[in-house]
């Protein structure tokens, strides 16, 4: 009841409490980053609990107004109900698909914002949540980024507290939507498919021409140019990537985001997902492959055949640490040609003749029923028919599009190899 009243008076007074904006900020590491660079490190702030509930009780008030006037774009698919990361790479890889089936050249442009949840201008970001929310609730978030206060804790060293003049913090429940509102008003171009999701863009263009193709995605990056300059949003050019798909010779020109050429490359990684110029998942699998030997060796103690940990233990570690580590998109690569699903079919198979130390004649096919752990394609195809129950159920027209039987503009089947699609035929 007292909390009621607490909440109740926040409403109608329209401050958060001063003691809800301090935070403690834990730094952690970027996987595969030097440890002696502080970018190296994203800064996690642990807020007081009654300031999250606080937080969660506006978003469920102010969700429903950004919903009804559509203020976050069909493109954005990062912290949205019912939108996936998943759902964001079908769009990536439809737009390659189909420029591959009709010889075509796609160029694309995969966008790094430098420290884009901590440089959130609050004067920018407050001008647009008062275009769009009532007035009181609008009085609630300026006064929720005013004043705030960070400490910076590494073991048993914490530093003393610092204002917090940009960003939204890192941990929040309010952070992630106040930053989605922040981009929001991101230029699109028609010749261009735009796929955000959080901070994570790619801006892919395609044509028959590469010069052609290279134009409409430099005419896009200038129009975003010139937003980000106005809003304060700083791309480092040196961390964004330009790729081109194509199963023809040669490559697109260049592109280029504040004069400076953006780093050409023929395999990207685009939200967990490794993605090569002609989308065969070669290199997603067999760098997959690798990372799951490293952890499979870490765990040799745990599932070797000298273990003593019973059977039903070391499925369960296998189906938890080291399984989802190629099962993630699986609804996308698991339509790869047979060799590159076997990159990762024999790995599964050793690691559980491994687990339950069979000799050598006892069959994969014993194997996997026994421990009741399906093959890579017969999980693909599960996984896939699931996921595509589920786009039809979501409002967002860009993600009922790829509940669609054909690749984008259903061009003829030319070449000899699976989309994901192909697994509704089955």
């Amino acid at each position: 009841i007292y909390l009621t009243y607490i909440y109740n008076s926040v409403l109608r007074t329209t401050y958060f409490p001063l003691s809800w904006k301090y935070s403690v900020t834990r730094m952690i590491p970027k996987p595969g980053k030097p440890a002696h660079l502080p970018s190296s490190y994203r800064p996690i702030s642990l807020l007081p609990t009654l300031g999250k509930i606080l937080e969660k009780l506006l978003l469920k008030r102010i969700n429903p107004i950004f919903a009804e006037l559509g203020v976050v774009p069909c493109h954005q698919f990062g912290f949205r109900n019912m939108h996936n990361t998943i759902q964001q790479c079908h769009r990536v890889v439809d737009e390659i698909s189909s420029a591959l089936e009709r010889k075509k050249y796609c160029t694309g442009a995969f966008l790094d914002v430098t420290q884009a949840f901590d440089r959130v201008w609050h004067p920018g970001l407050l001008y647009k949540l008062k275009k769009c929310l009532p007035f009181t609730y609008f009085l609630i978030l300026r006064s929720y980024l005013s004043e705030r206060f960070f400490q910076v804790s590494s073991g048993s060293a914490i530093n003393p507290l610092s204002p917090m003049r940009a960003g939204v913090p890192q941990g929040s429940i309010l952070g992630p939507v106040l930053y989605t509102v922040y981009t929001s008003d991101i230029p699109t171009h028609p010749s261009t498919l735009l796929s955000t999701y959080a901070d994570d863009t790619a801006i892919l263009a395609t044509s028959s021409n590469p010069a052609s193709a290279s134009h409409k995605l430099q005419s896009h990056l200038q129009k975003i140019e010139s937003w980000a300059k106005k809003w304060k949003i700083k791309m480092n050019p040196q961390k964004c990537q330009h790729a081109t798909f194509t199963l023809r010779r040669g490559s697109c020109p260049p592109i280029f985001y504040n004069n400076n050429a953006l780093p050409s490359t023929d395999l990207v990684r685009y939200l967990g997902l490794f993605i090569d110029k002609r989308l065969t998942w070669n290199p997603h699998t067999r760098l997959k492959r690798q990372a799951m030997t490293k952890r499979a060796k870490l765990l040799y103690r745990l599932l070797g055949r000298r273990s003593k940990l019973p059977t039903e233990l070391k499925r369960l570690i296998y189906n938890t640490i080291i399984k989802p580590m190629w099962t993630y998109g699986l609804e996308l690569w698991g339509s790869a040609k047979p060799t590159n699903i076997r990159t990762i079919q024999t790995f599964q198979s050793k690691l559980l003749r491994q687990i339950v130390d069979a000799p050598f004649y006892v069959t994969n096919l014993t194997l996997h029923n026994d421990l009741n752990i399906p093959f890579v394609q017969q999980l693909a195809k599960t996984k896939y028919h699931k996921y595509h129950t589920a786009l039809s159920h979501c409002p967002n027209p860009f993600v009922q599009s790829l509940a669609s039987t054909t690749i984008p503009d259903n061009p003829p089947r030319r070449l000899n190899r699976q989309w994901p699609r192909d697994f509704l035929r089955d």
